[in-house]
């Protein structure tokens, strides 16, 4: 392990903006300084392996060699991490695999009547293999260029990166624009026909809740990464990322976490409960009071609960798997939303990996029964959720992971922005309700861009 001191910024877009126009440049964004809980923000840039799944085939690349594997990307990327090492830092991540797996991925896992459209033109797993970092720590106010030292190919450029990140940062404003009209991919009709059609399975004992969302989409005009920065200023998370790719952009401020592993420690946090927020103090309390006491959001995410409960312990330890946390209040720029933790200890014969593939996609953003909620999400959404629902994810050389739900998330591809919001539908869903409850959460997002929503 290779480890060295840069200059510390209070907002780390100083030292991304390094590397923001690199393709496969990834920034994790805790949300500090907009909000003060975050601490570890993670920049990458220039892997040495990148791993690009469509459909069946997956492509990996390196400086010397192009593959293509027909192989479960999951395992592929487990590959190309090669042997766990022991961790030999407290810092979050030395090196390892990063990237996203879209929500699409889980066609490689589960047969489904494939009916939604794919207009977004973006591979279903994205990961590259990185051996260096950029790690900032702002709780200590330190920041470091650490490395694993995995590949020869990091002492060769360890100079460079080291006088690159300890340059003087230039902040170049650059433009961005919508040039269209934002509209959805159903009308409040189209919407209502696909409730009515949910709660139709609900009665005949198909499923207790589906996760049902919706498209946006509109033409776009100039630079990512300046949309990027003004999204963190109105909507920041703690699970947030930047990624640019050579596909497209990901602009995620996603509050909610999938699945971190530290050591042997797992924990996930379900979101399952909003509530819009108020710029009113008093009516804001009561809107918090009102989530916390509210039977149909306390059961939509116990079922939740449930659901994760029996999917970590796929990969846990026998009686380990427990919930310290149920039904508390996290609030965020625009809405409230109630969060469990559910927490348990990975089996010894298991990994990183055999975690996130037996809890992928996360159930918070399917429904229960999983499966049979995928397949009525199949059947009703007009088009594939592609990154919307699945994961930004790093799994370091020493084992450990951390990952979030991408919601709250931008996509970029040709020339058009895409985003994706929705909700749970249970028995005691109102379509009114759950209609507002979109544009509650979509809310923040269209500050940005000043626009309004057409459907």
């Amino acid at each position: 392990m290779k480890i060295s001191e840069l200059p510390y910024y209070s907002n780390s877009e100083k030292l991304f903006s390094f590397v923001a126009d690199e393709q496969w440049a990834i920034f994790l964004d805790s949300g500090f300084p907009y909000i003060d809980t975050g601490r570890y923000d993670i920049i990458v840039s220039r892997p040495l392996i990148t791993l690009e799944t469509f459909g069946k085939k997956t492509y990996i690349k390196s400086s010397e060699t192009k593959i293509t594997s027909e192989d479960d990307p999951f395992y592929l990327v487990r590959k190309y991490l090669g042997d766990k090492n022991d961790s030999l830092s407290k810092l979050p991540f030395c090196g390892g695999a990063l990237g996203y797996f879209s929500y699409d991925l889980s066609r490689r896992l589960e047969k489904f009547i494939d009916k939604p459209k794919n207009n977004l033109d973006m591979p279903d797993m994205s990961i590259g293999i990185y051996d260096w970092a950029v790690i900032i720590d702002h709780h200590v106010n330190r920041s470091w260029l650490v490395s694993s030292y995995r590949f020869d190919e990091t002492e060769l450029i360890w100079q460079d990166l080291h006088d690159l990140f300890s340059a003087t940062p230039i902040d170049m404003e650059k433009n961005f624009k919508i040039t269209t009209e934002i509209k959805s991919n159903l009308s409040k009709n189209q919407y209502g026909k696909s409730f009515e059609r949910i709660r139709d399975y609900i009665r005949d004992g198909d499923c207790y809740q589906v996760n049902f969302s919706q498209q946006f989409s509109a033409e776009f005009e100039g630079d990512t990464w300046a949309a990027y920065k003004e999204l963190r200023k109105f909507n920041s998370a703690p699970f947030s990322a930047y990624i640019n790719l050579p596909s497209g952009s990901i602009l995620s401020s996603s509050p909610e976490r999938f699945l971190s592993l530290t050591g042997t420690q797992v924990e996930t946090k379900p979101i399952k409960g909003t509530k819009h927020r108020s710029v009113f103090a008093y009516e804001d309390k009561e809107l918090a009071a009102s989530l916390l006491k509210s039977e149909k959001d306390r059961a939509e995410n116990l079922m939740i609960v449930d659901l994760l409960r029996n999917d970590i312990s796929k990969s846990c330890e026998i009686g380990s798997v427990s919930v310290p946390k149920l039904f508390s209040l996290e609030s965020f720029s625009s809405v409230h939303h109630l969060v469990s933790t559910i927490s348990g200890t990975l089996s010894k014969n298991k990994d990183a990996i055999d975690l996130i593939r037996g809890c992928f996609p996360g159930g918070s953003i399917t429904g229960a029964p999983k499966l049979r909620s995928m397949e009525i999400i199949d059947e009703l959404e007009p088009h594939r959720r592609s990154i919307y629902c699945g994961s930004i994810a790093y799994i370091g050389f020493d084992g450990n992971m951390d990952s979030n739900i991408c919601i709250r998330t931008l996509i970029y591809c040709k020339n058009k922005i895409y985003f994706f919001v929705g909700g749970g539908i249970v028995w005691d869903s109102t379509i009114d309700s759950e209609y507002k409850e979109c544009f509650d959460k979509v809310s923040t997002i269209l500050k940005i861009f000043k626009k309004k929503v057409f459907n």
